[in-house]
């Protein structure tokens, strides 16, 4: 079963006054605005008017609350204003739903969003990874992609100076990405990473409204990969599917081992690497243990 496809709504958020614990906090969408109240401390959220925009924000209230919920308390203040998108519909809980896909449909100008129980059976898989050593600092990522005749790319790359391992789990998305022919339309993106996930289907039109600041008033981290994700998306219909790491699933055990062996690796010895197999290159690899 298919979730319906959901419309990206966009906002701004002022925060206009304090008034004990609570900010007033002015909404405003097109022509039509409304005042909510929302105490940090004590998370609670207040709709003061009754207009139709109250309606809209009462029936995403969960998204407001998440929003509203992940900003720091420390950077609430009069003055303060930021935009936003939600995506509208009651059923968007089903976006934190492990076993679903969801979906970025971005072709021909669209930004579609919503989950599917199956993958597109023509979508082209990629399978990523990453991997960072503590000990040396240096980290290692990793895109398998599965190609319709049974056969693997294999490509890798060695980093000496991640910021951090969820970088290197961005970084192999990025790498599949960019080794694909440009013709090749539907994509799904197999990882354990949910950061890649949320990124691509929750953050990034965010940042994008606020010229890639977060809702912190922070530049984003890692800014100059986020937007080269954004660009390798663009036209593209992408699936995302998230596996638990370490569950003994084929390929990403696969993209586990090579990407600890890129990690090992210094970058005057291997540049990014490239190899072509067959599925059965991989059958000395125990799907079991």
């Amino acid at each position: 079963m298919q979730a319906p496809r959901i419309n990206m709504l966009i906002f701004q958020l002022e925060v206009i006054g304090k008034i004990g614990q609570y900010f007033k906090i002015l909404i405003s969408h097109g022509n039509m605005t409304t005042v909510i109240a929302f105490a940090p401390y004590r998370r609670n959220l207040i709709f003061l008017e009754n207009n139709d925009l109250t309606k809209i924000l009462e029936k995403n209230e969960y998204q407001i609350r998440k929003m509203l919920h992940n900003k720091r308390r420390s950077t609430y203040h009069v003055g303060f204003k930021i935009k936003f998108a939600i995506r509208d519909n009651k059923q968007v809980q089903l976006f934190n739903d492990p076993d679903k896909i969801i979906v970025l449909d971005r072709r021909n100008g669209r930004y579609l969003s919503y989950v599917r129980d199956k993958g597109d059976p023509q979508a082209l898989e990629i399978y990523t990874d990453g991997c960072y050593i503590h000990n040396t600092q240096q980290g290692g990522y990793v895109a398998l992609i599965k190609k319709v005749n049974g056969k693997y790319d294999l490509t890798w790359g060695h980093t000496d100076n991640p910021s951090n391992s969820t970088l290197l789990e961005l970084l192999g998305a990025i790498k599949g990405l960019e080794h694909l022919p440009a013709n090749i339309e539907k994509i799904r993106i197999i990882t354990d990473s949910r950061y890649v996930i949320k990124g691509l289907t929750e953050w990034v039109i965010n940042w994008r409204l606020n010229n890639w600041y977060t809702i912190q008033g922070r530049k984003v981290r890692n800014i100059e990969y986020w937007k080269k994700f954004d660009r390798l998306t663009q036209g593209k219909y992408i699936e995302f599917q998230w596996i638990k790491a370490h569950s003994f699933h084929f390929e990403n055990t696969i993209c586990d081992r090579y990407a600890k062996q890129a990690a090992t690796y210094s970058n005057r010895h291997t540049p990014t690497k490239k190899q072509k197999y067959n599925a059965g290159n991989y059958s000395s690899i125990n799907r079991q243990t």
